[in-house]
């Protein structure tokens, strides 16, 4: 009589099989009727090397020994730690070891040897990473490592197949082919999130007639001139308004139509389709790139909904942009692709690789700044950042600024819709200019940031957070009332950077900011490409009063919808808050030079007849100091401005003002506004660009600490004399994800660390694999083999998911220490020992409740 296998065709005698399981060398062979007895000597559970007689595999064969009786006497068997399958010791191969040792495969014994210890300190993760949780940066680096020594060990000799060779070579590639499909990616999903905001933005205001589909730009091509451009009509003239007052009506009414309409639809696709589609994105793939993991945040339905959701939230007029939640799709793009390939679908560590990649594909798009991407994703978002993945994200940002150059989704052979380039060159006491709107921008990130969480705190605790699709309705309708009636609001955020950016030159006269009051001798000398400059004329006077009521309405509109429930990002208001104001300071600097040019200063740059200080590029400063006071970013964000203009030899007034406003704002607080929304949302995000100043020991953080009475006890789990039903309880009841295994409670010495959710995982498998496990069998987490009397229930064997080497320190480490090694090494928790005994436990969480907690203590503001 045989027994099958209840996972492979291999047959044993009766009463005598084995199940499998994933770890080969932790293999439970199980003898219903019997039990091993445990012998002092040597050879049991010694690894010799012998011929499998089942699969012909030269292999580590484990002895053990099975007691039948009394009488019988010892048997001795061998496990083949291959196909599991298991020979009494007298028909083993007697030639077996010399066979082993003429083989050419005899270098293979100790690759599969050294493979079986890595597993053994670091076990592979059985289970799935629950949501709310942060990964295990060490164990998934060395489930990375141990795949690639299979697959180099697999190709390694000249008799492997080619299809292991193949594999190799599949698998070295698979990393530059995952960043070249999410750049083309990243780079389709821009170009239509672009030409679809841009219709949808002109459409509130009007139609091509005979071809809707295009946008006012598209539709005046032939016109070479949108203001005579006679393919282009307003609602009003659609509609056969005649008089000026019925066409403003008309105009209006179907512009705060549209934009209520849009609005609602973008509402509606994030509450019932795609809620993760809400807000810019970047705190949430900030912290799940340093680990934390939250289950569809960038997955598919994510993709698709802010996709769908985005240009409607940018068309609808409200005071946010693209830029942003762009790195969230190209993040969707990332996930999605990297899926696809097992070396990244099955390791939360490469993946994150990966999504370094993406984000700087993101930024790539948003901005059409391939360098300045790749500095985006080092600098602000990433956490782990090798050198390769340096290589990998600078090749997925250019196939996504060369697949959206491509498509050319703004029509002017760029990248960007706000592309200006400067041919005057600046001069150096236009640096006090310069550190004045690094100023302002530094002010006003700290205001905005203020601010903006302050009523983010009061949208959570008042009745707002009841009725979040009425709140993006009301947005949207007050939005839309109070943007039309001024020419500065009306028009598209983007739309008023790029002009605001322009030089000033003959062609562009006839536009309020642009309409200097010129000498009648001077004009006739001047190109149309050359820079204007006069005195301040009516039109430039009414310009100024709109774009003050326009700066000013932007920053309260931007300050309560940032945090809707839409996709909402930062980039594109804060710059036009900037661009505003560093518009009328250059203005200003350029009407104070032309009134007193003969100062000596000023004479030698600007005398009679010559032109300087151009108002465009401190308005471009402008842009670049506000978006560092509210991101607290600086030299990716130099990088995309330069990327942004062409000029090189602007570098330093950006750099000046860029700096400015990162001291300003780091005087009222070292967090930028990703950071702060990151506190907000409570993620487990260790800052590793913050500095700890206080002189605590391990002891101080731990849980339980020995001074409060309060804490519950540590939960420890024994290495034996815990039935399953014990340990399954406190699974049950602890809110923990796992469990210092200890020798015993009394000595409470440190042998390993199990997961709550392996150990759950491990039990019912055993229960699956073998009908002699109870709830009343024994647990043992050490290699040994007790004496099992008969009768009595199976042993559960679980030393095969034991972690032997939990990351510990000793309790009077200091804990600026303890910070850096969860910093550098990604750990969920640390052992705290003393002297080999265990004391307690430090996780994430606890340090940044630390952290809080200390500098609420010390008056530290967020």
């Amino acid at each position: 009589m045989v027994i099958r296998c209840k996972k492979c065709p291999f047959k044993a005698p009766a009463k005598i099989y084995h199940d499998s399981v994933l770890n080969w060398s932790e293999v439970i062979i199980n003898y219903p009727s019997n039990y091993f007895k445990k012998k002092d000597d040597d050879n049991l559970g010694q690894e010799t090397t012998h011929l499998c007689s089942k699969c012909g595999h030269m292999f580590a064969w484990l002895k053990t020994m099975q007691l039948r009786s009394a009488d019988e006497g010892q048997t001795c068997f061998y496990r083949c730690q291959k196909c599991h399958h298991t020979d009494k010791e007298d028909e083993m191969d007697s030639d077996s070891d010399d066979q082993l040792l003429e083989s050419d495969r005899f270098s293979d014994l100790a690759i599969e040897m050294s493979f079986s210890n890595t597993s053994r300190n670091h076990p592979q993760p059985r289970a799935k990473y629950r949501n709310y949780h942060s990964i295990d940066w060490l164990r998934e680096l060395s489930k990375d490592k141990a795949r690639h020594q299979r697959i180099n060990r697999a190709a390694g000799s000249r008799s492997s197949p080619a299809k292991d060779k193949i594999n190799k070579i599949v698998d070295a590639a698979s990393g530059w082919i995952v960043v070249l499909l999410i750049g083309v990616a990243s780079g389709l999903c821009a170009g239509v999130v672009d030409v679809t905001t841009k219709w949808l933005a002109d459409f509130k205001r009007g139609i091509c007639t005979g071809y809707f589909w295009l946008n006012q730009e598209q539709c005046c091509w032939t016109s070479y001139s949108t203001e005579n451009c006679t393919e282009w009509k307003r609602w009003g003239e659609v509609f056969g308004a005649s008089s000026q007052t019925s066409l403003f009506t008309a105009d209006y009414f179907m512009y705060i139509l549209f934009a209520v309409t849009m609005g609602a639809i973008c509402g509606l696709v994030v509450k019932y389709f795609s809620p993760y589609a809400t807000g810019s994105g970047i705190p949430e793939v900030k912290t799940i790139l340093s680990g934390f993991v939250i289950h569809g945040y960038l997955g598919i339905c994510t993709l698709l909904g802010k996709m769908f959701a985005l240009p409607l939230a940018v068309g609808a007029g409200l005071s946010l942009g693209k830029e942003g939640p762009l790195v969230h799709v190209a993040s969707c793009c990332g996930n999605a692709i990297s899926r696809l390939f097992p070396k990244y679908k099955y390791n939360q560590a490469k993946r994150r690789e990966m999504l370094s990649a993406a984000a700087a594909a993101g930024v790539s798009v948003a901005f059409g700044a391939p360098i300045g991407g790749v500095l985006f994703s080092l600098e602000e978002v990433s956490y782990y950042f090798p050198l390769k993945t340096l290589y990998r994200s600078f090749l997925s940002a250019m196939t996504a600024a060369f697949v959206l150059r491509s498509i050319n989704p703004f029509g002017n052979e760029h990248l960007v819709m706000f592309y200006s380039h400067y041919d005057e060159p600046w001069y150096w006491f236009e640096l006090i200019g310069f550190i004045v709107v690094g100023i302002l921008g530094g002010l006003y990130g700290a205001f905005f940031n203020k601010m903006n969480i302050i009523y983010c705190k009061f949208r959570r605790s008042s009745k707002l957070s009841d009725w979040p699709y009425l709140e993006v309705v009301v947005t949207c309708v007050a939005t839309a009332i109070l943007c039309f009636p001024n020419y500065y609001t009306q028009m598209a955020q983007s739309d008023l950077i790029a002009m605001l950016f322009k030089t000033c030159n003959y062609e562009r006269w006839d536009e309020d900011i642009c309409h200097y009051t010129l000498n009648s001798n001077d004009s006739k000398h001047i190109s149309a490409d050359d820079m204007i400059i006069g005195g301040l004329s009516p039109e430039i006077k009414r310009s100024i009063t709109g774009l003050i009521l326009a700066m000013l309405l932007y920053i309260a509109l931007t300050i309560v919808t940032f945090g809707i429930k839409v996709p909402s990002g930062l980039f594109i208001p804060s710059m036009t808050v900037g661009a505003i104001f560093g518009r009328l300071v250059g203005l200003g600097i350029q009407q104070f030079v032309l009134n007193f040019n003969h100062w000596s200063i000023f004479s030698s740059y600007c005398g009679e007849g010559q032109v300087c200080v151009n108002p465009g590029l401190y308005a471009m400063v402008g842009a670049a100091s506000t978006l560092s006071g509210v991101t607290r970013m600086t030299v990716s964000l130099v990088v995309i401005m330069y990327e942004l203009t062409g000029g090189l030899f602007y570098i330093v007034p950006l750099m000046v003002a860029t700096m400015t406003a990162k001291w300003i704002g780091d005087a009222f607080g070292h967090e930028g506004i990703y950071d702060l929304h990151i506190k907000l949302n409570n993620y487990p995000f260790l800052d590793s660009k913050t500095d700890y100043n206080y002189s605590n020991l391990a002891c101080d953080v731990m849980r339980p600490r020995p001074e409060d009475h309060s804490e519950r006890k540590l939960q420890v789990i024994t290495a034996e004399g815990q039935t399953l039903a014990e340990i399954e309880e406190m699974i049950k009841n602890a809110p923990y994800h796992g469990f210092p295994v200890v020798l015993s409670r009394s000595c409470m010495r440190l042998i390993g660390f199990v997961v709550a959710q392996d150990l759950q995982l491990a039990i019912d498998e055993l229960r699956m694999q073998s009908q002699g496990i109870t709830s009343q069998s024994m647990a043992h987490f050490t290699d040994t083999v007790p004496i099992q009397k008969p009768g009595e229930p199976s042993i559960a064997r679980l030393s095969h998911i034991l972690d032997i080497a939990p990351v510990n320190v000793s309790d009077v480490t200091p804990m600026a220490l303890v910070l850096e090694i969860f910093r550098k090494l990604g750990i969920r928790h640390c052992m705290v020992l003393r002297h080999g005994k265990l004391q307690g436990i430090i996780t994430r969480k606890d340090i940044l409740y630390h952290i809080a907690r200390l500098n609420s203590y010390s008056g530290q503001t967020d």
